[in-house]
């Protein structure tokens, strides 16, 4: 399971890189992260999770000079979202498939590499991609949670495995891609699955043995299988039907966030599962109902020694867009109204910025950050959104394109706080989604299980249609004002899916772009002062160190996620390059070079003869939408990590589209069979509207469309 390159062993380990000299990460060292700004030491440098870093040897006067100290090519040609940690003078970093390697953080020279194997056709489970947002550290040991949902403990030294557990029901459809946090000693960490029909938790384990201390569940069980904790009684009031038949969903797939003065864990919850309430919790008629089906859809404090509820705030309650509230957390000291407030900020999926009392979890204020249809404002007493009643598509049973939509105005791609301007810098993205409610869903296990019919609100073969939505999708940096609640200045980008932001001492914020830039701007006004074209796109967020009086900058290149797949035509159209995963290291003077960037030519439309019935299609289109669209693209429309089957050779015959299909001939590349759900028929209705919409589209290229 694991392969290792470059190890130092005896006493050549320590002089190698200093891996092995230190005393080990504790809450001491953890809490004094400040007082070491050269490392950074846990995923958000610090337990506030500011992801502002005092170094400033790079600043405005001299990011000019910045330059490629050193890169290292990954061996995965998937999407990369960690944030690598540096610890007496190591870089260790997750990739996509979990992987975790180690570097000299000032040659580059790879110490090791650890591969959990993690079994390729599990993507298949996973919404957005094979990705790893980073590892924890404690003691002498790393921590990392696999696509498989297990949490492995590694030796920081050498990259051996020190224990594993599975943290899920490997039966169910549950994924981790999240990075582990560590409160003393005891290693937190959740899952992902609510696409597909799963309930959230998170789940504390003894960083020494791996042994479970406790297990925080998000949504209410079945009454019937007994008696809950006062929590979930209280939660179950505000749920109806049997939601525990589809999973309820809740997953806590990302975000959290630590005060020890409080001692509280705050953790993000996910959407519901499925997403169109009509059918996770269709509530009696009455206007006295509660279906705000706690706890989704909010940021929940609990106590890290035991995992006891503390409080809640939903900001969206009754969720039925995707729009959860997993979305980084920042914890912050605010002045407000003449008096200092220990706040929680966030950005969630649903477009409002949100400012609460982190001890009490009382609102403060929100208001949008981004154009948005859903909702006109926020109940100023409570901060419950005054939704729009036509977005309610579960109630009214007509379609609604929301704004944002299921991708979120902002999604996992973490914030940066600057305590010296007090704004909040968000990668934020302006994009619709159209929901439409489809009657008599049944869940199935594969594909997306979220109520709706994908296929009714695909992409449509007309120029001007696609122009149009192409126009109203983009993204942005937003420097946004927490106390004011207003934006202060943006960077305006073409498309949405652009990285991570980090802050600095030197006046800078930088971040990469979907389009293959990585750039540094000045927290003042937004201005460009230094980009470098770095041939892929860049989702993951930077991280800064430094080492003998020599600041640097490391972010992980590598274009995916769900933007990669899903949105087909928007993301392949949106000036985003393909992935070339590589760590890339930077400080003032670096000389470093990047090979010169491959060609990577389009095959032309050239499907086959079309055979299929108009009904074969049709039918072959909600099939794709429902099983297909996630990974392959709307519409058929690839994005830029997995094939495109309007050019797939398999489309020249049933036998080799089944072979894929039904006999999970690429299984080994996350391919699996679909024979639980499809038969033979429905897999060639399948093919046949491929074939179809292959042919739309090169007639529509040859019209100049």
């Amino acid at each position: 399971m694991r392969v290792f390159a470059g190890i130092c062993l005896g006493l050549a380990l320590a002089a190698c890189a200093n891996s092995g000299s230190d005393d080990g990460v504790d809450t001491a060292r953890l809490l004094a992260a400040n007082e070491t700004p050269g490392e950074w030491l846990s995923v958000g440098r610090t337990y506030d999770e500011q992801r502002y870093s005092p170094l400033d040897a790079i600043n405005r006067d001299n990011v000019s000079e910045l330059g490629l100290a050193w890169f290292a090519d990954l061996d995965t040609a998937r999407g990369q979202e960690a944030t690598p940690l540096m610890i007496d003078g190591v870089l260790y970093v997750s990739t996509a498939w979990s992987m975790v390697k180690a570097y000299d953080a000032r040659s580059g020279e790879l110490l090791w590499s650890y591969d959990p194997e993690v079994p390729r056709e599990r993507v298949v489970m996973a919404c957005c991609d094979a990705v790893n947002r980073g590892v924890a550290a404690w003691g002498n040991r790393l921590f990392v949670g696999t696509l498989d949902g297990r949490l492995v403990a590694l030796d920081r030294a050498t990259g051996e495995e020190a224990w594993s557990v599975v943290t899920v029901d490997q039966e169910q459809p549950y994924t981790i891609t999240g990075a582990p946090r560590i409160i003393d000693g005891k290693v937190i960490i959740g899952n992902g699955g609510a696409e597909y029909g799963v309930r959230g938790y998170v789940t504390a384990y003894d960083a020494d043995n791996g042994e479970q201390l406790w297990r925080f569940y998000t949504v209410p069980d079945n009454p019937a299988n007994g008696e809950q904790p006062e929590y979930l009684q209280a939660a179950a009031e505000t749920w109806h039907g049997e939601w525990w038949e589809l999973g309820g969903g809740g997953t806590v797939w990302d975000s959290m966030a630590y005060d020890p003065e409080l001692d509280l864990l705050y953790i993000g919850v996910g959407n519901g599962s499925p997403w169109n309430q009509a059918y996770r919790s269709p509530a009696p008629e009455g206007e006295d109902v509660n279906n705000d089906n706690l706890y989704l859809s909010s940021i929940v404090a609990i106590r890290p020694d035991t995992g006891e509820y503390v409080w809640h705030f939903q900001e969206t309650p009754g969720e039925t867009w995707d729009f959860t509230a997993t979305q980084h957390m920042i914890l912050a000291d605010l002045e407000i109204d003449g008096e200092t407030r220990h706040v929680l900020m966030q950005a969630p999926k649903n477009g409002f910025f949100y400012v609460i009392d982190r001890e009490t979890g009382e609102f403060i204020s929100a208001n949008n950050y981004v154009p948005m249809n859903w909702a006109t404002g926020v109940d100023p007493e409570t901060g419950r959104p005054i939704e729009n009643p036509e977005a309610r598509y579960d109630r009214t049973g007509l379609p609604f394109l929301s704004m944002p939509g299921a991708g979120g105005a902002h999604n996992w791609h973490p914030m940066a706080y600057d305590p010296n301007s007090g704004l909040v810098f968000i990668p934020a993205a302006e994009a619709a989604f159209p929901y439409f409610p489809e009657a008599d869903w049944l869940p199935a296990v594969l594909g997306f299980n979220v109520g709706i019919d994908m296929a009714a609100g695909a992409m449509p073969a007309d120029a001007g249609a696609r122009a149009g939505a192409m126009a109203a999708t983009r993204g942005a940096l937003i420097a946004w004002d927490p106390v004011a609640q207003e934006e202060r200045w943006r960077v305006q980008y073409q498309g949405p899916w652009n990285g991570g932001v980090l802050a600095t001492g030197g006046g800078l914020v930088f971040q990469g772009s979907a389009a293959g830039n990585f750039a540094a701007f000045s927290t003042e006004d937004g201005s460009e002062l230094w980009s470098m074209p770095v041939q892929t796109g860049v989702v993951a967020a930077p991280m800064t160190y430094e080492i003998d009086g020599e600041q640097y900058v490391a972010v992980l290149a590598g274009w995916g996620g769900v933007w990669s797949m899903a949105p087909g035509l928007l993301a392949s159209t949106s000036g985003v390059l393909p992935n070339i995963s590589r760590l890339l290291v930077f400080k003032i003077g670096g000389t470093a070079e990047l090979p010169d960037a491959a060609d990577y030519p389009q095959l032309a439309l050239d499907p086959p003869p079309q055979r299929g019935t108009p009904e074969q299609i049709a039918e072959g289109g909600y099939l794709f939408g429902r099983y297909c669209g996630a990974c392959h693209g709307d519409a058929a429309i690839a994005g830029t990590i997995v094939p495109d089957l309007r050019r797939s050779g398999t489309l020249e015959n049933s036998e080799s589209w089944n072979a894929v299909v039904m006999d999970g001939a690429l299984a080994s590349r996350g391919m699996v069979s679909f024979s639980p759900v499809l038969s033979a028929e429905q897999a060639q209705a399948i093919r046949h509207y491929v074939i179809a919409r292959a042919h739309q589209d090169r007639d529509l290229e040859a019209a100049g469309g």
